[in-house]
């Protein structure tokens, strides 16, 4: 006999809040992005929630829009995450500790490095949330006139991906001897050099950091185009989506595992979270009513400056913003974000409204109510088979975190679909996720290094 299927859960915490006027509301505390005493009390209510991690996304830039926009949205600064997350992992015990770095402007080397020394810092807590950096903005402070084509960063982010998974394979788990009597400190055997010479990278190797606690970091992936779902299918642990359907995220869910297995992969090698903003009250009205006083705070000028973000270089200031969206030039930003758009676009909404949904919640979807009518949303997307769990999306900090822990949590343990305990000590454990062989094992070709030459290769 088996339990009922188990749901996993994420918080999207860069920056604390997707509303883009979190930091107005009544009670929220709008230094939370830079108050590191504020960001571990979250990080330790999430724990004491039995959330599976901490996610933080992450932008190069300071993103370009006009400055009546800019100067209201408080989405454009916060720590950097590799600085914060293992500051973190020092006040949590079980808490997945996700990262966002890029492919696109970092060293494939420098990646490893850091994710595996958080990997080591956490025991065994990591995860590395995969971008090809979406920002147009980000590519003037790397030395670059424009973006690379987006074609283009997804062919470098596999093979950067296959860097660092050859660089956190360097050591076999069992390489380090520490033999005090023989003075043997790691056996030759048991170390592999990379010696990668890709179209996009040349990277010798070996990382000089142990093979991580828990095999490997998790690795994430957000890209819903569908050479994104590639990406994903091919690299991705778990993935973040935003389908806003029952009947879309059964879709997506099922393209993603008949992709995975193309790889040589299990459909359950695989955790998807659909992101949504939850909202709760005592009582629908009250849900209903912070709904309300979130919706009120959008500020028009950011919602459409989001709006022009995405159309791929038609100028949207010039158009009436209580006008249809115009036909849209493909965007080298964010391509699924940019369709879910154009799909707003054709059920009717103006320019103004898709900007509203934007300003509010990135387009994820929003579901208010009381703890019951959440956990009942929640338990339908599981039981159908759309998701995995969910990314949550607060709409501002500290209340509603602490309200989903006090409230919605225990609905979801009492109907038996999440936790009251922590499966592991390590991410993957509490993900369900396998450990991956060693890389250089599964076709075994032990490279053999004299002492002398180790370092003169």
């Amino acid at each position: 006999m088996t339990g009922p299927r188990q749901l996993h859960l994420g918080a999207f915490m860069r920056p604390v809040g997707i509303h883009t006027a979190w930091w107005r509301y009544p009670g929220a505390w709008p230094d939370a992005n830079f108050n590191l005493k504020h960001l571990i009390r979250f990080a330790q209510t999430l724990e004491r929630g039995r959330f599976d991690a901490w996610f933080m996304a992450d932008h190069l830039a300071v993103l370009n829009m006009p400055m009546a926009a800019l100067k209201r949205s408080a989405t454009v600064t916060s720590f950097d995450p590799l600085t914060l997350l293992p500051a973190l992992a020092m006040v949590t015990e079980h808490l997945g500790l996700i990262a966002t770095a890029s492919t696109t402007f970092e060293p494939a080397y420098m990646i490893a490095r850091r994710f595996a020394s958080l990997d080591h810092i956490s025991g065994g807590r990591a995860g590395w949330n995969l971008v090809t950096s979406q920002a147009e903005d980000e590519a003037v402070n790397f030395g670059r006139d424009a973006h690379f084509e987006h074609g283009v960063r997804y062919d470098r982010a596999a093979e950067f991906h296959d860097v660092v998974i050859g660089l956190w394979d360097s050591w076999e788990d069992d390489a380090f001897l520490r033999d005090k009597k023989s003075g043997v400190w790691f056996d030759f055997d048991k170390m592999h050099i990379l010696r990668h010479k890709g179209k996009h990278f040349t990277v010798r190797g070996p990382l000089n950091v142990a093979r991580s606690p828990q095999g490997r970091p998790v690795v994430a992936q957000a890209g819903s185009s569908d050479i994104g779902m590639e990406l994903a299918a091919r690299t991705a642990d778990m993935v973040f989506t935003a389908q806003t359907t029952i009947k879309e995220g059964q879709d997506f869910c099922n393209e993603m595992r008949s992709r995975v297995t193309n790889y040589g992969r299990g459909p359950e090698d695989i955790r998807i979270f659909p992101g949504i903003m939850p909202i709760v009250g005592r009582t629908e009205t009250e849900a209903h009513e912070k709904y309300l006083e979130l919706r009120s705070l959008v500020d028009d000028g950011v919602g459409i400056a989001g709006v022009a973000r995405l159309a791929g270089g038609v100028d949207i200031h010039k158009c009436d913003p209580d006008g249809p969206l115009p036909p849209l030039k493909p965007s080298n930003a964010a391509r699924a974000r940019q369709e879910m758009i154009i799909a707003m676009g054709k059920r009717g909404m103006t320019i103004r409204e898709i900007g509203r949904v934007l300003a509010m919640s990135q387009a994820h979807r929003v579901v208010y109510g009381t703890p019951k009518q959440l956990a009942d949303d929640m338990q339908a997307w599981l039981e159908a088979g759309a998701c995995d769990g969910f990314n949550l999306l607060f709409p501002h900090y500290p209340k509603p975190l602490e309200e989903w822990v006090t409230m919605v949590i225990p609905e979801l343990q009492r109907r038996g679909i999440f936790r009251t305990e922590y499966e592991g000590k390590t991410f993957r454990e509490n993900l369900g996720v396998p450990i991956p062989q060693n890389v250089h094992l599964k076709n075994r070709t032990s490279v053999q290094v004299p002492a002398a030459a180790a370092s003169n290769d």
